[in-house]
């Protein structure tokens, strides 16, 4: 573990036997000095209430350990909802240099490959959908498929090689077959796929598990939210995404559901084995990493390039089925998507270091793209504001858009949501899921939920005050808030 030292070198309260120090740059960024194996330092995106509680989370130890990958550039960098992941912190960003030799490591990516955000902005003022909110979320509730195993919306009836389209075109197959317009395809990430994917990297398992579940939530933090515009910040970027106080919002988190999980399980067992021939040794084995040229590179982003589309295809689904919702218990469909964007994803950018535009493998586990005002890949109707950058909080709280900085830092990535404070185990045994639901309904959030226990894990108490995080965040000129969105009722697995 770390100790907290302040920028005058003063030695704060928390000391431990670890040799890594934790040095105080501003109020909203601390710095871990390189160490033994460590090539670049590690950077800290948050106040001192949002650091890592250090008695039993070893994030800070995973930021410097990640720095220590072959062809890292710049610095390990963690956002301030950074909490205890595989391999890499959830919340941490980590570029290497591909031309140098560097890395891609699926432990920086995640198990839930390209698990992200999209918010769909009805024309519906919050007083318009009172009456009709529950009819809404009980149609919701029998036809959003969720929990742990099969169960998806899109039923792939040409089997394999159908699944194999998805895998290729994402969000784009999923529109080309009618499940929504040319229009979600402008406002998705990478328009809706990414075009590295290679179905011939994804295992046979992996293919059998992603056959029944494209169209589904998932467990866990994944969820469905009807929200409403509760307050702007920026007015002219609100104005341009759309957002207007009191109107009824949509946000979906979800990801790639068991395929994700077996590609990044089946990647990680082959770079363990590569990583000798390749002279690698890294601190965590969490970490196993392959450089992006090697075979084993180009395998594993090949793969999961075809994860991601998979993910961006579920989410897609599930955008047709809220709409189709809405159309029933509202009288209108019309939900418009604001943007989809990843948050567990390993891209191929060009980035400047050092003076020099380099190719890099930009890692962003638990945390968002945040591209800047007038960037090529933003769509002509949003580049003038910069990227969307949609923040989730706890169940019950507020979720943010927020909008991307010229400036920002780390690559241009920023937080993706209130991250945990508590495990799921620590969570069943301090809060009861039915008495939560109550709770929340009294508040008028109305909740539907598989299972008591599933509410219990996702409690607000779990995660940190997300208001904190954005805050830091936008401080720390990583991104800048637009609009605050506030809970109308949370379809969760």
């Amino acid at each position: 573990m770390a100790k907290v030292v302040r920028d005058d070198a003063r030695e704060d309260h928390v000391t431990t036997t670890h040799a890594l120090s934790l040095v105080q740059e501003t109020p909203y960024r601390w710095r871990l000095d390189p160490i033994d194996a460590m090539r670049v330092p590690g950077v800290v995106f948050a106040t001192e209430a949002l650091l890592p509680a250090m008695t039993d989370d070893r994030s800070l130890d995973q930021v410097a350990n990640v720095a220590t990958l072959p062809g890292i550039v710049t610095a390990s960098y963690a956002m301030p909802d950074v909490h205890w992941g595989y391999g890499f912190p959830i919340g941490g960003v980590a570029a290497t240099d591909v031309d140098a030799g560097g890395v891609i490591s699926p432990g920086g990516v995640g198990f839930d490959i390209s698990c992200g955000v999209r918010l769909l902005v009805s024309p519906l003022q919050r007083d318009e959908l009172q009456h009709q909110l529950t009819a809404l979320m009980d149609d919701l509730d029998r036809n959003i498929p969720r929990g742990a195993g099969p169960g998806g919306i899109w039923r792939l009836v040409g089997g394999l090689a159908e699944l194999e389209e998805v895998l290729r075109g994402g969000s784009r197959f999923a529109v080309e077959r009618g499940h929504g317009v040319a229009r979600d395809l402008e406002h998705c990430e990478d328009r809706g796929a990414v075009d590295d994917a290679d179905p011939r990297q994804v295992s046979a398992r992996a293919h059998q598990r992603g056959l029944s579940q494209v169209g589904s939530l998932g467990s866990g933090n994944h969820f469905l939210e009807v929200q409403y515009v509760d307050e702007t910040y920026d007015q002219a970027a609100a104005d341009a995404f759309g957002l207007r106080v009191g109107q009824v919002c949509v946000m979906i988190h979800s990801g790639s559901r068991g395929l994700g999980h077996q590609v990044c399980t089946d990647h990680l067992k082959a770079m363990l084995t590569a990583m000798p021939r390749h002279g690698i040794s890294v601190p965590d084995k969490q970490l196993a990493c392959a450089p992006v040229q090697s075979p084993e590179g180009r395998a594993y982003l090949g793969a999961m390039s075809a994860a991601a589309n998979y993910g961006r295809a579920n989410r897609q689904l599930l955008t047709e089925a809220t709409r189709r919702a809405f159309e029933r218990a509202v009288g209108t469909g019309e939900l418009d998507l604001l943007y989809d964007v990843s948050h567990n994803l390993a891209k191929l950018e060009r980035h400047t270091v050092d003076g020099r535009e380099r190719q890099l493998c930009v890692h962003r586990k638990g945390a968002t793209r945040a591209l800047p005002p007038h960037h090529p890949e933003l769509p002509c109707d949003l580049t003038e504001h910069g990227q969307p950058v949609l923040v989730p909080g706890s169940m019950g709280t507020a979720s943010y858009v927020l909008a991307g900085n010229v400036e920002g830092d780390a690559f241009h990535s920023a937080c993706h949501g209130a991250g945990r404070v508590m495990s799921r185990h620590a969570a069943l045994r301090s809060v009861d899921g039915r008495a939560l639901k109550q709770q929340l309904e009294k508040a008028g959030i109305a909740v539907r939920g598989t299972s008591a226990r599933g509410l219990a894990e996702e409690a607000p108490a779990s995660y940190k005050d997300v208001n904190e995080v954005v805050g830091t965040c936008e401080r720390a000129g990583l991104a800048r808030r637009v609009a605050r969105l506030r809970p109308l009722g949370v379809v969760k697995g």
